[in-house]
């Protein structure tokens, strides 16, 4: 009996021990090696200025100036005592409070900023509005992947969503000479795209990664085709289409920092606040979201109660491909103005990323599309004040983002347990 119930105390104890992860100690050990290596060692012994105002502002708020030295060595000491605090808290099986890593990183992006534009003045205002039109196609987009592998289906193809709907949005919004008109129409394209997904992933029971690798390919070189066939023959005729302009929502869009980012945008924009909420409401407070999660955790325990899995799927995976169709519109109708071959650059595949980094939540996938967008957007602000940062590293920055948010640095990301399974009745 004690030798029994001592192999249990074993057991668990080495089940504690597998589980202990050491990949935040770790990470922030790294950032603090190459903090101290950047902001020490190669910093500029000058002020960083962050301006938090914009000349339309209520009223103005003080630039912010900070020593590019001193700043890099405070921000190094603390890199290396999270590190060594995460390190003690896994090493007692405490689990770290999710606000260490958040501020860790806030750190960490200050000193870089501070670093990278010593001797010169961030505009804090036009760096995040600059990161929000970024971001939203990749919001758009991982919203479309939140739906559809919540109920079951691996959503590989939401590149290709993206770009059907950039690319019918041009079509239609210049023929139309409407942009609403190309925004339904980018809508429609979108779930188009996501019906041929759903009809062989679901009815014929095809891989569903193969099936949105080749959907990718697929719509990529049809929209590459057209656009050199006809859209690039003829831009004033099909190339041309009616944009959304900035609505800025009177006083909001003037309080100092957050009103110029949040509130001076495009109604596209608008309504992408209005779908993020919606959606994460409704997910876990409504009937919809309890039959979603319902098939795409245990889809046979939904058929026994009388939930239509194959309909469910279907029709959420059209929803998800709408969704996604209208981050597509975006691109062309408010911030290229013009659709060009394979315009989406990838933002699907950052997108899908976005929905592991957030863990296929509404809320936390739209967090982390914000964070790759504010990642590319750093090349332009940097490039403003002069940066001694190359280009080409800027350049990388958010796909190296995206790999190490895939690779699971931030925690385990576990999936609905039935995406990617095809369901048989029976």
């Amino acid at each position: 009996m004690t030798f029994t119930k001592t192999s249990e105390d074993s057991a668990r104890a080495d089940s504690k021990i597998t589980r202990r992860s050491w990949k935040m100690p770790i990470a922030f050990a790294l950032v603090s090696l190459i903090s101290g290596v950047l902001f020490i060692g190669f910093a500029e012994d000058a002020p960083t200025g962050f301006d938090l105002s914009t000349s339309t502002d209520l009223f103005r708020l003080p630039v912010i100036q900070l020593p590019a030295l001193a700043t890099g060595v405070v921000v190094t000491i603390l890199m290396a005592l999270i590190a060594v605090g995460s390190a003690f808290m896994i090493s007692q099986d405490r689990k770290v409070p999710i606000w260490i890593p958040i501020l860790g990183a806030v750190f960490a992006l200050t000193g870089f900023l501070t670093w990278a534009a010593a001797d010169a003045t961030l505009r804090v205002p036009e760096l995040f509005a600059g990161a929000l039109v970024l971001a939203v196609p990749l919001v758009f987009g991982a919203l479309g992947g939140v739906i559809s592998e919540r109920v079951g289906v691996v959503n590989i193809a939401i590149e290709a969503q993206l770009l059907a709907g950039a690319f019918v949005s041009a079509v239609v919004g210049t023929i139309t000479a409407s942009p609403f008109a190309g925004l339904a129409a980018a809508a429609l394209a979108g779930m188009l795209v996501s019906f041929l997904l759903s009809v062989f992933s679901i009815k014929y029971l095809v891989n569903q990664i193969i099936v949105g690798v080749v959907i990718n390919v697929l719509v990529s070189g049809l929209t590459g085709f057209l656009y050199s066939q006809w859209l690039a023959e003829s831009p004033d005729q099909l190339n041309n289409p009616a944009g959304f302009s900035e609505l800025p929502i009177p006083i909001l869009s003037s309080i100092p920092l957050i009103g110029p980012v949040l509130f001076k945008q495009t109604l596209i924009v608008y309504l992408l606040y209005v779908i993020v909420a919606v959606v994460a409401f409704a997910m876990y407070r409504t009937r919809w979201g309890l039959r979603l999660r319902a098939v795409g955790e245990h889809p046979k325990a939904a058929d026994t109660v009388g939930i239509n899995v194959t309909r469910t799927r279907f029709w959420n995976v059209a929803l998800a491909g709408a969704i996604a169709g209208l981050g597509g519109a975006f691109i062309t109708l408010s911030q290229t103005g013009q659709f060009g071959k394979d315009v989406t650059a990838g933002a699907g595949f950052i997108a899908l990323a976005a929905v592991i980094f957030g863990r296929w939540d509404p809320i936390k996938a739209t967090l982390a599309a914000l964070l790759f967008g504010f990642a590319s957007n750093l090349q332009n602000a940097l490039s403003v004040v002069g940066s001694p940062v190359p280009s080409e590293f800027m350049l990388m920055l958010p796909y190296v983002v995206t790999i190490i948010a895939v690779a699971g640095l931030v925690g385990k990301s576990r999936p609905p347990a039935a995406s990617g399974t095809p369901y048989i009745k029976g």
